[in-house]
């Protein structure tokens, strides 16, 4: 004879019945074919017997237990399940084990997968483990008591022979034991990952901008973030695009006290929902984001609410489209004429063709010498003198450079205008071309 699980509090049915599926609940595991018990005829016979007196004081014994539970398992306090639940619980659990115990081949199954049922509930309810364990194991404990009590009560001569029962009872419960942490480590495994799929969702509306204005303070909430704050957000792309996730990520340094990241991937880049302090400024960022080598950044500007986070996501990606090298980073704000060209790429495109069209038509070593001078030139603050030095050619050299430009566009590098439309327009061919 196999004895039975003697299980904790649970809500299965008596009986073979099967218990109500929770629904999302992965199914039990096949269940293993009981061993036989070592007990004889006359100890089963006493073991069935007693377990029959037993049955006509499960509401007894489920009082006694409910009793022992509550004092002795904090976990059990009655906030967290009502004394009614828990009452009716236990009893219909108890019932379950006694009738078990009366008839193994029949009620077997059933107690089996009374504990898987216990172990999924509970994990549903988020009941610690340890305090779940702890009351399965006072129930076969009270069980078992009450089993000695009554067979040496009413069959005195014959008592001892419940001692051939112990090994397997206790075995049994051991085993459920076991059943009940696995039911248990499956819901928990599936409540993280639907929590996990639950917020990726919400941080995705939230940078969609799409987020309706009546769910801000549930999704705050959920995502433990304030509806007020200095957001920002980051755009994170490899140099070569998708795909992310196989390449090792750095680990970024800790973020200072005060600012909190929530990493979140896209399909073809990475963002990162940052909320600072009152001190910490965007620029600071950098060095705390989930980087790889060589990824891009582009990083958008302060926004003051959580509604804003969408406009804040379009954002950076903007200052993530002005970077053109590996490892580059870009704050908004300091690349604001590289932002337009990007955000209207035809302008760009126009504007390339009337500031540097004959010289994009030269052949390519011309080509590429005369844009290196002017941008060059442009960034040394229009000295000769210093671009040169940075292009190792005397100054004379960059100003027949710059001659020569102005000659095949027809443009004067003396205008105002003509240097910013030329400035633009570099931006536009390097960001465009890229």
């Amino acid at each position: 004879m196999r004895p039975p699980a003697l299980a904790p509090p649970g809500t299965a049915p008596t009986g073979p019945a099967r218990p109500r599926r929770l629904r999302g609940l992965p199914d039990d595991p096949p269940a293993r074919r009981p061993l036989r018990s070592q007990a004889d005829t006359e100890a089963e016979q006493l073991l069935r017997r007693t377990a029959q007196c037993l049955l006509g004081e499960v509401d007894s014994l489920a009082r006694e237990l409910v009793a022992m539970i509550t004092e002795r398992e904090p976990a059990y306090r009655p906030a967290a399940i009502g004394p009614e639940e828990l009452h009716l619980e236990v009893r219909t659990s108890l019932e379950s084990s006694v009738r078990t115990l009366m008839d193994p081949a029949a009620g077997w199954e059933a107690a089996r997968r009374c504990s898987w049922h216990i172990g999924a509930l509970r994990a549903q309810r988020e009941l610690p483990l340890d305090a779940l364990l702890h009351a399965f194991r006072l129930g076969g404990g009270l069980v078992w008591r009450r089993l000695v009590e009554t067979a040496t009560l009413r069959e005195p001569d014959r008592a001892h022979l419940l001692l051939h029962s112990a090994a397997g009872i206790w075995s049994f419960v051991d085993e459920h034991s076991d059943l009940i942490t696995e039911a248990y480590r499956a819901v928990e495994s599936q409540t993280a990952r639907e929590h996990r799929e639950r917020a990726h969702a919400m941080v995705q509306s939230l940078l969609d901008g799409t987020t309706r204005i009546a769910d801000l303070a549930t999704v705050a909430a959920a995502l433990d973030l304030p509806e007020h704050g200095r957001y920002v957000v980051a755009a994170l792309a490899a140099p070569d695009g998708p795909p992310l996730r196989p390449h090792p990520v750095e680990p970024p340094a800790d973020p200072p006290p005060g600012v909190r990241i929530v990493r979140h991937g896209g399909t073809d880049r990475e963002y990162a929902l940052v909320l600072l302090d009152d001190r910490t400024e965007p620029a600071a960022l950098a060095a705390h984001l989930p980087t790889r080598q060589a990824m891009r950044v582009g990083i958008g500007p302060v926004v003051g609410e959580l509604s804003d986070l969408g406009a804040a996501r379009r954002a950076a990606d903007v200052a993530l489209r002005t970077c053109t090298a590996d490892g580059d980073v870009a704050l908004l704000h300091e690349r604001l004429p590289a932002a337009l060209v990007v955000s209207l790429p035809d302008l760009g495109a126009a504007l390339v063709a009337r500031a540097l069209g004959p010289v994009l038509d030269l052949d390519h070593q011309d080509r590429e010498c005369l844009l290196s001078t002017l941008a060059v030139w442009l960034d040394s603050a229009g000295s000769a003198q210093r671009a040169g030095s940075r292009l190792y050619c005397h100054r004379n050299t960059v100003l027949n450079r710059l001659r020569r430009y102005e000659q095949l566009s027809g443009r004067s590098l003396n205008h105002p205008r003509d240097l910013v439309e030329l400035s633009l327009a570099l931006d536009a061919h390097r960001l465009l071309s890229a």
